[in-house]
């Protein structure tokens, strides 16, 4: 009898509920016949780190993904408990933090390899080899720790996502996900990387400005067998650049209309992608169930999209807000403030256009972040200085909520804070539009009032705001 053996995947805590898209994608590429998969998330495992002890003792490997910010605590925290319980047992790093700083994640004695980059093929070969109990060397797209030496094997080129088994969504407890989400949403990554260069994005960084996607017969055919087993209502495309080919995705679109698939889905798009679709294809994505985009729109300020290289104008954010507005499609603009260099006209600039953009519809949402100096991308040198040093402090970096960076005034902070704060509640999204603080935000915003924020201090009060990341 074939007994298989035990490969132990981890994803570590955070306040969101998105399905473990990556480790889905690695663990679903071994061989079913001879790995058994366990994927352990934090998220919805009431104890993980006693889950995880339990389950690493007789696998042959612990695999652990790592995203820069507070997640990495955790995944420190369980990788030192493991490599204490079995200090044998090998130790795998992959995802966004051990692509982007192999070396530094090897100085951890806890961890014993790096996954850089695209996963599938090279945890594949990784774990066959550690099933035979050989060594690593030549593995590409892996680093490790050979007694004091570190080995960086050559990288791997992307690859489609034709060349890998599909996802196996049997690895996950789907309806759990479901329930932590509040709807029966299916997360879901249809392409890989990212042909722009956007200086303050790790992608350019980590894929090369590639980027490379399954067929949309492929997708089809995967998407119909997902919903006609899981009958989920949305379907959330968790790709860098979904509308990347706007021949793909009408494909896509003819796919889902042509199998009778009856679910809303969202996607990502860049503003120039939107202008340079056709009202044939917003019609087909509408009619195939398309409810709302991701924009990211950084900046309100010519110079600074110059700057960041952002590679779009504000001029087609406004064309696309227009055509999303045209199709009744839902929009999340994201901003970025306090980038290093950046004037108070250039943040003010910013502030208007996301007072613009919120006027145009009511399913339209501006959400106000501040520049974080994410490792690996160009504009992150110009404040290397104030960086993080170890796994420890990347761990207390706050990518979604934390504060600004030490370059900006404190009474820009102030500002930016109070509009942050009333930009949010005057959508209407947090209150009904007849709630006394949606009526006050609107006001405040509509007349750039920000003096004396009572309903501010208030709110901050009596509300808890939890980090994001």
């Amino acid at each position: 009898m074939n007994i298989r053996q035990k490969v132990v995947l981890y994803n570590p805590a955070a306040v969101f509920h998105t399905m473990p898209l990556g480790l889905l994608a690695i663990g679903s590429n071994l061989d079913p016949a001879r790995f058994d998969v366990r994927i352990i998330d934090a998220r919805i495992e009431p104890h993980p780190l006693l889950a995880v002890v339990r389950e690493a003792e007789d696998a042959i490997c612990f695999g652990v993904t790592m995203l820069t910010g507070r997640p990495l605590g955790d995944a420190l925290a369980v990788l030192r408990a493991v490599k204490r319980a079995y200090p044998a047992l090998p130790t795998i790093a992959g995802g966004w933090h051990p692509s982007l700083f192999p070396v530094e994640t090897l100085e951890e004695a806890s961890i014993d390899i790096v996954v850089s980059g695209q996963g599938e093929r090279s945890f594949a070969e990784l774990v066959e080899r550690l099933s035979r109990g050989e060594t690593v060397e030549g593995v590409a797209g892996t680093i490790y720790r050979d007694g004091d030496r570190i080995v960086k094997n050559k990288p791997r080129a992307l690859e489609s996502l034709d060349a890998f088994t599909p996802p196996n969504f049997d690895l996950i407890p789907v309806e759990r996900y479901f329930a932590f989400k509040k709807r029966r949403q299916l997360d879901y990554i249809t392409s890989i990387g990212c042909n722009f260069r956007c200086a303050f994005c790790a992608d350019p960084f980590v894929y090369g400005r590639d980027w490379k996607a399954a067929s949309a017969v492929r997708l089809g055919e995967q998407i119909e067998t997902l919903w006609r087993r899981y009958r989920f209502t949305d379907l959330n495309f968790q790709d860098e650049t979904y509308f990347t080919h706007r021949d793909r995705v009408a494909e896509i679109c003819e796919e889902f209309l042509r199998r009778g698939l009856e679910f809303t889905w969202a996607g990502t798009l860049r503003a120039d992608q939107g202008v340079r679709l056709p009202d044939d294809v917003w019609r087909l994505c509408v009619q195939s169930g398309l409810r709302r985009v991701l924009v990211g729109v950084e900046t309100g300020s010519h110079k600074m999209m110059e700057r960041i290289r952002k590679d779009t104008t504000v001029d087609a954010v406004l064309e696309t807000a227009a055509k999303c507005r045209e199709h009744d499609i839902a929009v999340i603009f994201s901003f970025i403030v306090g980038f290093p260099d950046e004037t108070e006209e250039e943040v003010e600039a910013t502030l208007g256009l996301i007072k613009t953009l919120r006027a145009m519809s009511t399913k339209f949402e501006t959400p106000l972040f501040y520049y974080k100096p994410y490792p690996g991308s160009s504009l992150a040198t110009k404040v290397a200085e104030e960086m993080p040093g170890t796994l420890e402090e990347w761990a207390q970096f706050d990518y979604v909520a934390g504060a600004a960076g030490g370059w900006v005034s404190s009474a820009l902070r102030r500002r930016i804070e109070r509009f942050k704060f009333y930009n949010r509640y005057a959508t209407g999204l947090e209150q009904g539009s007849g709630h006394p603080l949606h009526r006050m935000a609107r006001w405040r915003i509509s007349n750039d009032f920000y003096a004396a924020p009572i309903e501010k201090f208030v709110v901050q009060h009596f509300r808890h705001e939890q980090s994001l990341s």
